[in-house]
């Protein structure tokens, strides 16, 4: 006995490790399943932004984000910087925004913003990264299903009888408003029809029952009229009024009532389509239009007037690409609670415009116009506007009563019309308390827009005919960050020396295409971005970067007409720390600009299409020092350099060789 209590007590002490390893396995089993699946959700997240159509760079951790300008000017999209992704190439078209903003297809997103660009992704703004994600799609319990145009995920035919009743109280998100609505009221009516039903059967005698079930069985078998159906959306109301239909009811009997109850006076929207019964000649709301979720979607309908809704729940309206001329008072009575209204790409006029027409909506907070015929902005817009756009109409005067109500506004567009200082009052832009971002571009302006509001921080100014900056300018702007001023008539000496020489927080500064000859003096001490594209630079003066704090980091200067005799050691001085983007293509260079190998936080540069003939083996990388280069891509394709000439030394201080394009090569 002794001896097998003995023998146990071994076997014990031997199996005792591989129990406690038994025991840590699944520990670390689950350890490695959970960044397993950390690391799927991250690949799963990248997938979804390429599909998306958002660039890669715009999900990564980088330091700063820089919106892309493209050379039409017609859209800028928000990217992360590229020079810190190894195997992805810039573009000269880089200008930074408004840190924690991101700037998607003309449309500021602030921080925080939720969006979807297309059908089952939905983005999120975070500060200043576009991070986007797939919708999944819940398994429709039925046989059929169909996908609706502009929708991601199916849904089952009307025609077919969902199954499991369950699915009525827990709707998957994609299934469309209009379906779990229908579901709703179906469900509730039978349960009333039940208990009327028993009612009756109660309190009527055996005789009463009798006739009670003969009716219900020739309601049953009678096929209803063409009027006749149940509205989807007890809150979606299209003809007469409340009013109207309590005082018909009224006068006929209870059957009538009954009837009534069920007609199509009252237009319903089902799952795709939103059709109405064609009744007493009644208007009714195209079968284009759809709605989801709180939107109703009308785009390209060729409606000619907005369609009379109630529709309390309804939060935004969608009605761009239609022919519709004019708003009157009451057009939005019935959708109280709008917070998004678009009516761009339509016909409205100034003159179509009732007084009130925008008076009652109390919750609206985006209003674009865009694409019109207005020639003024209409009145008594609702305060609680913080986006209003009206770019691309007629509008021919700003006084100081056309935005006086407007203290919550943050972004105002006004592009592609005729406002020059001569017809905006100085004062018009006073009342606007919290405006960020000021779209002017494509007008008529000779000069800044005089009176722009302290709290502004993005100012865009393209495509004027701007011919100075005055030292008066920006004196009460003391938040500004960017400053777009493309496409004017500027020249350096016509830029003051105070202009924007003590602004704190000016960081961007895009002067491209005017009528510049040398890199303007007395810049901003805050600037971090640069842009000097397309004009006809000779020459960049010395030390014209030296008082920049922390110091220049984007530097782009393609397209113009810099030589060798244009650059020297102290053209760059200032900048030789910072500096991470150097763009110098397209010019008349005939060898590599000298301090280059002494910019210790370059990432890119770009050299090509110049006259560059050879390549010293100290002109790009100092062989005296160790340490690795940050230059991650350099362009020197389309000069004159014989590449089988290069010294073997001239890019070994570059991590990567693929990085350096030298093909192809011109032959003189």
């Amino acid at each position: 006995m002794k001896l097998a209590v003995w023998f146990c007590f071994v076997l014990l002490i031997i199996f005792q490790p591989d129990f406690g390893q038994n025991e840590d396995t699944p520990r670390k089993q689950r350890r490695k399943m959970y960044y397993r699946r950390l690391r799927k959700s991250s690949s799963l997240n990248h997938r979804s932004n390429r599909h998306a159509g958002i660039p890669q760079t715009a999900v990564a951790p980088v330091a700063r984000t820089l919106p892309t300008v493209h050379f039409d000017y017609s859209t800028e999209e928000k990217f992360e910087s590229i020079s810190s992704f190894p195997g992805v190439e810039s573009s000269y078209d880089v200008l930074p925004g408004k840190k924690g903003h991101c700037l998607v297809k003309g449309i500021t997103m602030y921080n925080k913003a939720v969006w979807s660009p297309e059908p089952c992704t939905t983005c999120l703004c975070s500060d200043g990264k576009v991070l986007c994600d797939e919708t999944m799609c819940h398994p429709q319990m039925c046989h059929h299903t169909v996908a609706p145009e502009g929708e991601c995920c199916p849904v089952c035919t009307d025609t077919e009888q969902r199954e499991p009743t369950n699915i009525l109280h827990k709707p998957p998100p994609q299934v469309e408003m209009d379906q779990v609505f229908r579901k709703e009221a179906l469900e509730s009516e039978e349960d009333e029809e039940v208990k009327e039903n028993g009612h009756q059967e109660e309190t009527a005698g055996p005789q009463d029952q009798g006739t009670l079930h003969s009716e219900e069985e020739s309601r049953r078998q009678r096929k209803p009229s063409p009027g006749e159906g149940r509205p989807a959306h007890p809150w979606l109301y299209h003809g007469r009024g409340e009013e109207e239909e309590e005082e018909e009811n009224e006068e006929e009997g209870e059957e009538e009532e009954e009837e009534d109850a069920v007609r199509g006076d009252v237009f319903r929207l089902p799952s795709r389509f939103a059709t109405a019964a064609p009744r007493r000649g009644k208007p009714h709301l195209p079968s284009s239009c759809s709605l989801s979720y709180r939107t109703i979607s009308c785009v390209h309908t060729a409606l000619s007037h907005i369609p009379p809704l109630t529709a309390p729940e309804i939060t935004s309206l969608e009605l761009l690409g239609n022919s519709i001329t004019s708003i009157p008072d009451e057009a939005f009575n019935g959708l109280p609670n709008l917070e998004r209204l678009d009516l761009s790409k339509n016909n409205i006029t100034s003159s179509g415009i009732g007084p009130k027409a925008f008076k009652l909506l109390k919750k609206l907070t985006r209003l674009n116009m865009d694409g019109n015929n207005l020639v003024r902005i209409p009145s008594e817009l609702p305060s609680t506007l913080e986006e209003l756009k009206i770019n691309e109409n007629n509008l021919q005067a700003i006084d100081e009563e056309s935005l006086s109500d407007l203290n919550q506004l943050v972004t105002l567009e006004l592009e592609g019309n005729n406002l020059s200082e001569i017809n905006v009052d100085p004062l018009a832009f006073k009342s606007l308390k919290s405006l960020s971002y000021l779209r002017l571009g494509k007008n008529k302006f000779r000069i800044i827009p005089q009176g722009l509001p302290a709290s502004i921080e993005e100012l865009y100014l393209e495509n004027n005919q701007i011919e100075e900056i005055t030292e008066i300018c920006f004196n009460q702007t003391r938040k500004i960050n960017v400053i777009v001023l493309r496409y004017n008539n500027i020249e350096e000496n016509r830029i003051a020396p105070l202009a924007w020489i003590n602004q704190e927080n000016l960081e961007s500064i895009d002067l491209s295409y005017n009528k510049l000859y040398h890199v303007p003096s007395y810049l901003p001490k805050s600037l971090l971005h640069l842009v000097l594209i397309g004009n006809q630079i000779e020459r960049i003066p010395g030390y014209v970067f030296g008082h920049m704090e922390p110091g220049l980091e984007y530097l782009y200067l393609s397209f113009n007409r810099l030589n060798d005799d244009g650059l020297d050691r102290v053209s760059f001085y200032g900048a030789y720390h910072s500096l991470r983007e150097l763009f110098l293509d397209h010019n008349d260079l005939k060898s590599i600009p000298p301090g280059v190998q002494e910019m210790k936080a370059l990432h890119f540069l770009r050299l090509n299409n110049n006259k560059i003939r050879n390549i010293l083996p100290e002109q790009i990388c100092n062989v005296e020092e160790d340490s690795d280069s940050t230059l991650e891509h350099l362009h020197l394709e389309n000069n004159y350099i014989k590449v089988r000439e290069i010294s073997p030394y001239a890019f070994s201080c570059i991590r990567s060789y693929s990085s350096v394009v030298l093909k192809p090569q011109n032959i003189k």
